[in-house]
Formats: C-alpha cells, structure tokens, sequence
C-alpha cells in the first residue's frame, strides 16, 4: 500500500489535457469485485432511485436500485478531461433515463492518477453518500477552473509541497486549487474538509482501490466502464456506452 501511494506520490506535472481513457481492445475481466451496497437500501418513498445512494465494499458510492437489472460500475478520475466530458454530455440522460427508473444503478469508483486527483477525491468523498455523487459532479464542471489554478503554482511552490508527507500535502494542494471553500459552498465545513484531507484510513482505500481495478480489471486509465462485473471495451463516451446498456436490458 504505501509503495503504491509513493509512487502516486511521485506522479510528474498535471496533465489534465491528456489523453486519460483506456486503450482500446482490452478483454473483458472476470466478474471480481460486487457493486453490492454495503449497507440496506430502500426504495425511495418518491420513487426516484436517483435518491438512494450508498458506500459498496470496493470502495466507491453505489446510486440507484441494488436489485437493477443493469449494474454499470465507472472508473473515473478527477482529473481527467474525458471523465469530465463523459459527466457533463451522459450522466444527465443516464440518470434520467436509466437509474431513476431503477432499471440501471450506477457506482463510481475513483481511480486516481496523480496527488491533485487523490486531493480532489477525499474532497469529494468527504461527506459521504449523502454528497458523494453531488461533490463529485460540481468538481468535474468546475474543472477547468481548478486546474488551472494548480498549473499556476510556481514550480518551486509545487516541489516543496510534493515533498510533504501525506497527511500535509494533499491539504496544501487542496488549498491551492481552493477545494475546501469550494466544498463550504456546497455544504461541507472547512474544518471537516481539512480533517478529511488528512485521513489516512480514506487515503489508503483510494490506493487500494487503484490496485484492485488493474489487478482485477486490467484498468489502465479512464473512464472506463463495467457492466454487470465486465469491462466494456471502447466505450469511453456516452454515445458508446449507452447502446451497450441499452442492449445489456434487453
């Protein structure tokens, strides 16, 4: 674990205009790890699947219906662009059309490629369900904003903070893109961002789950997508993602 988040840790400049989705012809992998809840889940008195939304023991946040005939499973990161551009141009349709209905459930697992991006997670995991996908979403919008407050950061600045440990330096570069007023904004204390930054227990279940989707799924970027416990090869946007769930429903 801590040979795994060294070498986060030693991940080069921020290249949030990189190329960051998975290559194309990867074989499906096995059916591993559950996107099972972790806890009970109820069906909304509103009926709006959308509604319900709880931790699962791979490490990410399920929303939707844990009975679903469809489970699609997203590694994503925050910091890459097609992430972004795959919440802004599908996740509105996918909810709408899809898991409100309780016909699809949707869990995100982070797969963090570089410290901004573990940075950018335990911000937006800090509150847990209840503002899981919320935070997640308003970061992915704001992306361009925040980015390029941390490209902004003289060098100098940037290699003393990458030389902190840990629990130090993802604070310090949280404050540097603005993430804990960002957060207060939107309903998470300074003080609670702050303590989560710092927790060691959240950092290492990032990790972990970085290690778990390439030893278990062979993931070597994002977004990429499971359906049903089965990678989806080549369906980094949401125009070929969505034929794929369509044809998973039947």
């Amino acid at each position: 674990m801590m040979k795994n988040l060294a070498l986060l840790l030693a991940a080069g400049a921020l290249a949030a205009t990189g190329a960051c989705t998975k290559k194309s012809g990867e074989a499906p992998a096995a059916n591993v790890t559950s996107s099972a809840p972790t806890v009970a889940v109820t069906a909304p008195a509103s009926g709006d699947w959308t509604e319900a939304v709880a931790p699962t023991a791979a490490g990410g946040f399920v929303m939707g219906n844990p009975d679903a005939k469809v489970k699609l499973v997203e590694y994503g990161s925050l910091t890459c662009p097609h992430c972004a551009a795959f919440d802004k141009e599908g996740v509105p349709t996918l909810l709408a059309n899809y898991v409100k209905s309780g016909k699809v459930s949707w869990e995100f697992r982070n797969f963090v490629r570089d410290p901004y991006d573990l940075a950018a997670s335990l911000v937006a995991r800090c509150n847990g369900a209840k503002g899981v996908f919320g935070l997640t979403r308003a970061i992915y919008a704001a992306q361009p904003e925040w980015v390029a407050k941390l490209q902004a950061v003289p060098p100098a600045q940037s290699e003393a903070t990458s030389k902190l440990p840990p629990a130090q330096q993802f604070p310090a570069l949280a404050r540097l893109a603005g993430f804990p007023q960002f957060a207060a904004m939107r309903g998470v204390p300074v003080a609670k961002t702050d303590a989560c930054l710092a927790d060691t227990k959240e950092i290492d279940r990032l990790v972990q789950m970085n290690s778990d989707a390439v030893s278990q799924y062979n993931v070597p970027g994002t977004p990429t997508f499971l359906i049903n416990g089965t990678v989806v090869p080549d369906t980094a946007t949401w125009g070929l993602l969505e034929p794929k769930i369509k044809a998973a429903l039947g």
